[in-house]
Formats: C-alpha cells, sequence, structure tokens
C-alpha cells in the first residue's frame, strides 16, 4: 500500500524520520533494522499493542488498519513494513541493500511478498502458542475495535481469539503447514548461498529474520531447518540487529 493520506492531520507536519511501532512486532523490527542498517536517525514513537493503544480513533487517523509500524518522512505517511523499508533503500541510498542484479532483486521482492502473506499465519501461531489470551479481548474492546476496523480478516482474528476456545486448531493447523513450507523454501536456498538472495544480503533477509525472532519466542521447530539457524545467527551478529530487534525487546 505504501503512501497514505491520514486523517489525523496532525503527523502530516512532522518534520524527519518518525516510527509508529510496538517492541515485539515483528513488522516494526523490520523497519528498524533498516533504519540502523543506513545509519538514519530516527523518532520513536513507541505504541503499545498490550494495552491497546493502537485502538484509538486517533491512531486509525494515521494508519487505517490500526496496525504497526507506520513511518512518517517530512509529513508523508507510510504503512506495509515491506514497503516502508523498500521507501527507505529507495530514498536513502547508502548502503545500498538490494542485489545490482534485476533477476536477484526479483528474487529479492518476492521473498519480501511471501513475508507479507504470510503475517497473518505468524500471528497466529505468535497467538496460539505465547500471547493470545494476553491479547484478548473483552467484548467492551471488542465492540470499539469493530467500531474502528474496517478489515474484515482482523476483526474475524481478534473475535476468534478472543473466544472463550480462542484461536481453532483448524487455522493453527493450517498457519503451521503454510510456515513449515515457507522455512522448508528458505533451508533450501540457504543450503546454497549465505544469505536468501544469494551471496547479498538484502532486504529479503530483513524481513524474514524478524518472522524467525518471533516465531522463536513462540517454540517454532527450527531445529528441522539447520541452515536457516545458520543463517539467524550471522543476521544476529550484524550490529543494526543488536540496535534494530534486541535492544528493543
Amino acid at each position: 500500500m505504501g503512501i497514505v493520506t491520514p486523517t489525523n492531520k496532525e503527523v502530516t507536519r512532522l518534520e524527519g524520520l518518525h516510527l509508529y511501532h510496538f517492541n515485539a512486532s515483528n513488522c516494526s523490527m523490520r523497519v528498524r533494522m533498516t533504519l540502523e542498517e543506513k545509519g538514519l536517525p530516527w523518532i520513536s514513537h513507541h505504541v503499545n499493542l498490550h494495552k491497546a493503544e493502537n485502538a484509538t480513533p486517533e491512531y486509525f487517523g494515521i494508519h487505517p488498519k490500526g496496525l504497526v509500524p507506520v513511518l512518517v518522512h517530512d509529513g508523508v505517511v507510510l504503512i506495509e513494513s515491506t514497503d516502508i523499508i523498500d521507501y527507505l533503500d529507495k530514498t536513502f541510498t547508502e548502503p545500498k541493500l538490494r542485489p545490482k542484479d534485476e533477476t536477484e532483486e526479483t528474487k529479492m521482492r518476492n521473498w519480501m511478498s511471501l513475508a507479507t502473506e504470510n503475517h497473518i499465519h505468524v500471528k497466529t501461531y505468535m497467538f496460539a502458542n505465547k500471547i493470545g489470551k494476553l491479547m484478548a479481548k473483552t467484548e467492551t474492546d471488542l465492540e470499539i475495535y469493530r467500531n474502528l476496523q474496517d478489515n474484515k480478516e482482523l476483526r474475524e482474528f481478534h473475535e476468534e481469539n478472543s473466544s472463550p476456545e480462542g484461536l481453532s486448531a483448524e487455522r493453527l493447523t493450517n498457519s503451521t503447514e503454510i510456515l513449515k513450507n515457507c522455512f522448508g523454501r528458505a533451508e533450501s536456498s540457504l543450503s546454497r548461498h549465505k544469505w536468501l538472495v544469494g551471496d547479498t544480503f538484502s532486504l529479503a533477509d530483513i524481513s524474514w529474520v524478524a518472522l524467525v525472532v518471533t516465531l522463536i519466542n513462540a517454540r517454532f521447530p527450527f531445529e528441522q531447518y539447520p541452515n536457516v539457524l545458520r543463517w539467524k545467527d550471522a543476521m544476529q551478529s550484524r550490529k543494526s540487529f543488536q540496535k534494530g530487534i534486541l535492544n528493543w525487546m
């Protein structure tokens, strides 16, 4: 989606780089890591999802789905984390975080798109195995959320998670199988190369390490993917990982 026109006009007056984010959000992680890779100064606006600080008319006036992250650059508002990091790499060109070869760049974009497509499956796995009860909404909270949230998928997800039964076994099984398939593809690629796209560190790696961090916390069976674990260790050795992810955890 990229650039949006906010109804909350206060953010359009902001100068510099401002990031609305949550410390444990995997989508926020990838934007913070990209900012640190670029060495860019940025101003933090921490939105505590556990306290539902995003479920307000003011915040929905910034992000139409009430999600994090949001990047505001000199009053221009961008949403969707993979669009944000792509924007940062194109706007602040050094160091470049994409392959020079067009074919390799296409592969990078495919990995980034796959990360975006799997967001709901990562969310399902994390909620079912780690934070579902913590994030369950009361009926009053659900009513507020329904009135703010236009996205049907997100409404149904939070209503199911907030039900006495929680997320269904069918939903969890489906999401788990999809994630295993994705990490099987990553395992195959990383058996041949250092990074997800050949031997060039790129936005693809930043997009996926955030998912790995989140899923490790939910005890996803990464022991089945030794090359993914080797790659994860290489990612953790980068200063941007320390500053953009670990320091916020």
